[in-house]
């Protein structure tokens, strides 16, 4: 028997609950795959559904709908062997499982043992975990099928499985599966990107194959599926220890194949390994263009709008934007990539499609400088983006004159600093809603994830839109990542924002307001944020491992600071707009790290600090 087979796997950008849109793209995969001879095809996890339906999936009628469902993909796995991801119901309890089809025939369903249950991920809440060595049978279409912990005969090569967290621990299927004399494990995922966890990722695929002694086939979901999550598109393929497939990840199309041809009876395997984005500024500026891409698309927006300050922060967003659309249109074309929009008109270059899709604003005050103006309109001129300004002085005025009148008080900048600067960051936020409304497009949020720890953004005022892009990365990686992308990706126009300090503008101008002055400098901002909330640290901890650094007077001084901001800010926290995952961390409640709205603000925990020597 001819045992030289062509294995792939097809990462899907797919929607939850989409499922015309999702089966398109399953059938259309399939259909692509058989056409260049691959015998077994590797799809990802839940990919019929979603993987993000969230408490969908714990209704009765979702999983019985993907089972009907699935009778429409099964006519077109003609001479292939498919992994389909979907969710089971078997005796009242909910599995997240993959259909395994060969030929039109369905062989058996594997259920996943392992649910992940940390970070961003919540499985135990919708799916049960199988045990293993139990098999048993479910009713599909009046037939039984082998149901459970399953390894497999396709296309005479024996196959084993796993389902992304499955392979991420140490009791793990591929244990048992040695057992049976696996010789392929396939494993497909729903494995959010975050920075640096490729390497990770692939490193686990090249060690499994070389410890399980077989070819390993990983592939993952693609793009923003559901809102927060971004989905890298890996598909990797590893053989006896050796990396042999790697495709090129954060693809803007509907899905990305890569196949391989092995030889199970000799040691012949093709190779295909390719260069992929690689360290955190470089991931960045691919995994956000790609989520505001989906987001976009998805929420069926006509593009975006953007209060800019002419500040790091805003910039950074306009500047993504536009990124979105050089790295969409190199790989779809002009064409294909308005069309995805679901742009009408015809497109002669990026800039007239930024034009198209980014109104930008400078809404100034008499606090705002010549400087940022300037330095907003450099950018906006230099990406292409529509760029309006006003002034916000008589919205402004008027608000404190009613307060003033209704309180018989005359408010200061001595007595009345937070009153004052916050009222101008808020009086911006209806008139550009007004314009996002006007146009059908959603609102950039700006805020970072430094401002999110200590709560120096102001709520309904910059904290307010629709999507929050940078919200999962601390202000000194945007300040970072802007210096890269003025000289390494060609943003020239980033060269006024690169030459102010970081500021609000809220105090008139002869205070001369900084970030780093309200707050603290944002290295040490951010190494307190790591040690505080990404490594669970106590005030006391964090100082002794930075104390060798600071002087440690003013350290405890900053770690007080901190703590004091992070615990009376915890229902801002829970008010920012939906963001993206892009971090080993990130401080949203939704997805990661949940904190008491009420607490004791670490009373106790500051005084220890305190009563420490210096």
């Amino acid at each position: 028997m001819n045992r030289r087979v062509r294995i792939g796997g097809a990462c899907l950008n797919q929607i939850p609950l989409d499922w015309e849109g999702n089966i398109r793209n399953i059938v259309n995969a399939i259909e692509e795959a058989r056409a260049k001879k691959i015998n077994i095809l590797c799809l990802p996890e839940l990919c019929l559904t979603g993987y993000g339906c969230e408490d969908v999936f714990l209704s009765t009628w979702l999983p019985e709908k993907a089972f009907n469902k699935l009778s429409e993909i099964i006519p077109h796995t003609k001479d292939i062997s498919v992994t389909i991801g979907l969710p089971v119901k078997h005796k009242d309890k909910t599995y997240n499982c993959i259909a395994i089809i060969e030929n039109r025939l369905i062989l058996g369903f594997y259920a996943k043992h392992n649910l992940a249950n940390e970070g961003v991920h919540y499985e135990p809440r919708w799916f049960s975990s199988w045990p293993y060595h139990s098999v048993t049978s479910v009713d599909f279409e009046g037939k039984a099928i082998p149901f459970g912990s399953l390894s497999l005969d396709l296309q005479g090569i024996r196959t084993g499985f796993e389902i992304c967290e499955d392979a991420w621990q140490e009791d793990r299927p591929a244990c048992n599966l040695i057992e049976d004399g696996v010789e392929l494990i396939m494993n497909p995922s729903a494995s959010h990107f975050a920075f640096n966890k490729e390497e990770f990722r692939e490193n686990l695929v090249v060690s499994s194959s070389e410890k399980f002694e077989c070819a390993y086939l990983y592939t993952n979901l693609l793009g923003n599926e559901a809102g927060r999550m971004i989905y890298d598109g890996d598909v990797i393929i590893a053989r006896n220890g050796t990396l042999i497939g790697h495709n090129k990840r954060f693809s803007f199309r509907d899905y990305n194949i890569l196949s391989l041809e092995l030889d199970f009876d000799s040691d012949f395997s093709e190779n295909d390994v390719r260069d992929d984005p690689s360290g955190k500024l470089e991931e960045f500026s691919h995994a956000v263009p790609l989520a505001l891409f989906d987001y976009c698309r998805k929420s069926h927006s006509n593009g975006f709008v953007l209060s800019l300050s002419g500040g790091a922060d805003s910039s950074s967003i306009a500047t993504l934007v536009a990124h979105m659309v050089r790295l969409g249109v190199k790989e779809l074309g002009i064409k294909r990539f308005t069309s995805k929009l679901g742009l009408p008109g015809d497109f002669d270059a990026e800039k007239s499609i930024v034009d198209k899709i980014l109104i930008t604003a400078y809404q100034g005050t008499k606090n705002s400088s010549k400087a940022t103006f300037e330095s907003a309109g450099m950018l906006a001129r230099d990406l292409g983006a529509r760029f309006l300004n006003w002034n916000i002085d008589e919205e402004v005025l008027s608000y404190t004159e009613k307060i003033q009148q209704a309180l018989n008080l005359e408010l200061n900048w001595k007595d009345h600093d937070i009153t004052l600067q916050n009222i101008q960051s808020r009086a911006r936020s209806p008139v550009i809603w007004m314009l996002a409304n006007l146009s059908g497009s959603l609102l950039l949020t700006t805020s970072n994830r430094s401002e999110g720890d200590v709560g120096y953004t102001t709520m309904d005022g910059d904290t307010s839109g629709s999507i929050s892009p940078i919200a999962a990365v601390d202000k000194q990686f945007i300040l970072e990542w802007l210096k890269y992308a003025e000289s390494q990706l060609g943003y020239e126009g980033l060269k006024g924002v690169l030459s102010l300090q970081p500021t609000a503008e809220l105090r008139p101008l002869e205070m001369a307001q900084t970030d780093e002055e309200d707050l603290m400098p944002y290295p040490v901002l951010a190494s307190i944020e790591r040690l505080a909330i990404r490594d669970r640290k106590s005030p006391v901890q964090v100082y002794s491992i930075l104390k060798a650094q600071y002087d440690q007077g003013q350290l405890k001084k900053w770690i007080r600071k901190f703590y004091r901001l992070w615990s009376i800010n915890q229902w801002k926290r829970e008010r920012i707009a939906p963001s993206f995952h892009v971090d080993d961390f990130n401080v949203d409640p939704r997805t990661w790290c949940r904190f008491p709205i009420l607490s004791s603000g670490f009373d106790e925990e500051l005084r220890q600090l305190d009563d420490l020597s210096s």
